[in-house]
């Protein structure tokens, strides 16, 4: 454990809450009055800072500019009922945002760290929290190589930022989306696993052609033939057939999502049949064309649980019974957020309260 961070805290002259309009919550447009900011350098993590939000002053020679050594994490605050406020998980985030650092051969940020930065910024910015339905305050850690050399090698330096910003829904309306058998967003022995800036970087002129095309996300395959099913655009992505949930297990080319792993263990939970194992494209589509498929959805910290439509794969639309009958992910979502707003008890203790 570490001793609790000796941070400076500079405020913010003015508080930008009265110029914001709550009830319409752009998803990552509106960023809260404070950051946090830390240095790595001589081999050791310091400089601990709470900061106003604003802009910083970097090198045009900065490596992450130039060779990509940049990752991040995304969870959320919620605010209760009662007007306590806790973090959904933060130690699975910190243990991810690490395996992010040692595959992209940067230095790792002790867990307690990570957890004590995130809540001390959230804590002097609470009152960006939202209160309506649905709305949280969406948290940004990222760390970046920040040595001016032009050459291919680890950064000796990097700078760890937290960034905070109020939230609504990141997906307004059941999703339309395809298989995609083109393109590729990883590979096996590559870095999918890691919320790397590059893997995001890669999938965007993908996503771009499919919303031309009318779809708002895709739904990505393996590399290697695109045969097998990984994860959708922004999140995993999970299909009830003949009554059991069934999801791509995690491999080097998959997330190791953190709402990925709550709905499968509420699911285990309640009793219901889990299946994490390879998920083939022609099995979807089958159960798709003969009424078997009832129920698909992604999972994920920004989307939540966000219902699928429809589904285009080879020219052919292939629709999904109503999210009203959604049975299972509707189930989820109210327990999930019961959890996370303090609405119902927290069985797994997953709450962190701040």
């Amino acid at each position: 454990m570490t001793d609790t961070l000796d941070i400076k805290i500079t405020k913010a002259a003015k508080s930008r809450l009265e110029e914001t309009d709550f009830s319409h919550l752009p998803f990552g447009k509106i960023f809260s009055d404070h950051m946090f900011v830390a240095d790595y350098e001589d081999g050791e993590w310091k400089n601990f800072e709470i900061l106003p939000y604003g802009n910083m002053s970097l090198s045009p020679a900065i490596s992450v500019l130039h060779y990509g050594q940049a990752f991040f994490e995304g969870l959320k605050a919620y605010r209760h009922d009662n007007g306590n406020v806790s973090l959904f998980r933060p130690y699975k985030n910190a243990e991810r945002f690490n395996k992010s650092a040692v595959r992209l051969c940067a230095p790792e940020l002790p867990e307690d760290i990570f957890v004590q930065s995130i809540a001390a910024l959230v804590d002097i910015d609470r009152d960006w929290i939202p209160t309506a339905e649905h709305h949280s305050l969406y948290i940004r850690p990222f760390m970046f190589s920040t040595d001016p050399y032009l050459g291919v090698q680890p950064s000796k330096t990097y700078k760890y930022v937290v960034l905070t910003g109020p939230v609504g829904a990141y997906f307004a309306k059941p999703l339309k989306v395809k298989f995609e058998t083109y393109y590729s967003r990883a590979s096996e022995g590559g870095f999918g696993f890691a919320k790397a800036a590059g893997n995001y970087a890669g999938s965007l002129l993908p996503a771009q052609e499919a919303m031309k095309e009318g779809f708002d996300q895709l739904i990505w395959t393996d590399a290697k033939d695109h045969a097998h099913i990984e994860e959708l655009g922004a999140a995993n992505i999970m299909f009830v057939i003949n009554g059991t949930l069934i999801t791509p297990s995690t491999k080097d080319s998959i997330l190791k999502g953190v709402t990925r792993d709550s709905v499968l263990t509420l699911a285990r939970h309640w009793g219901m049949p889990v299946e994490e194992r390879l998920v083939s494209v022609a099995e979807v589509v089958d159960a798709l064309k003969n009424g078997q498929l009832t129920e698909a959805f992604g999972v994920g910290t920004a989307a939540t649980i966000a219902p699928i439509a429809s589904i285009g794969h080879e020219g052919q639309l292939y629709s999904l019974p109503d999210i009203t009958k959604a049975e299972f992910s509707n189930k989820t979502l109210k327990a999930l957020n019961e959890i996370r707003y303090g609405k119902g008890p927290d069985e797994f203790s997953w709450n962190y309260a701040v």
